[in-house]
């Protein structure tokens, strides 16, 4: 029974079996060596892990990933692919402004969604796709579990919703005026306020720099990088 188990170990650690096991499939396509590709998707997780059926990004997996990038001389350039529904803002946060301080190029790439904190993270890189189909969610902070009523409870609320708001005016085109007027509009959401972004209109309202999809985000990060080393 031990040499069984054993063999079973030995199996695991085969890279075709963690392919099919992580992946679907036991051969993948090499990456380019000079690009990372960063994929955020599901929910953003934070600080309280999310149920095991729930397709999450981990922060805690990501920030040192991006670190790795920074230091690792080989890595010219970093492709953020986007289809998240969101999640923790803190997290979220945290991941944007690891990308918007590197060094190095990037380009991120919204695929089906870009929703809420999903949106910081899309506007932090050099330059933001969003696929003809992909949309974003822009709306208020949503909060859940005990809320304190009392007026330090809201200021709270309001400086962190500052926050998001300070950083994608920065990241972006988009006036502060006009993410208000998103964030708060009323009859598009059921049950909520906010607005959704759909392709085109997220780059008509400068939220997003442009509309394509992976050929156009590639042909992008390798403009940059070459731009890079001419400088």
């Amino acid at each position: 029974m031990l040499k069984n188990d054993e063999a079973l170990d030995e199996a695991f650690k085969n890279p075709q079996v963690q392919n099919l096991k992580d992946l679907g499939q036991i051969k993948i396509p090499e990456p380019a060596e000079n690009i990372f590709c960063l994929t955020v998707v599901g929910q953003i997780e934070g600080h309280q892990i999310l149920p095991p059926q729930s397709k999450a990004t981990k922060y805690e997996h990501v920030i040192p990933q991006l670190v790795a990038v920074e230091q690792n001389p080989k890595i010219e350039g970093v492709l953020l692919i986007l289809n998240t529904a969101g999640g923790d803002v803190e997290a979220g946060l945290a991941i944007a402004e690891l990308v918007s301080s590197l060094s190095k190029p990037s380009v991120s790439l919204v695929l089906g969604g870009g929703h809420s904190i999903g949106i910081p993270i899309a506007v932090s890189s050099s330059k933001s796709f969003i696929s003809p189909t992909g949309t974003m969610t822009v709306h208020p902070i949503r909060y859940t579990g005990l809320v304190i009523n009392g007026h330090q409870q809201f200021e709270y609320l309001q400086k962190m919703q500052e926050r998001i708001n300070r950083f994608i005016i920065e990241h972006s085109k988009i006036s502060q005026e006009g993410l208000r007027k998103l964030m708060f509009a009323t009859g598009e959401l059921a049950q909520d306020i906010g607005t959704i972004l759909v392709g085109q209109d997220a780059v008509d309202i400068g939220l997003i720099d442009s509309v394509g999809g992976l050929k156009d985000a590639y042909a992008e990060i390798n403009r940059l990088i070459k731009e890079e080393e001419q400088n």
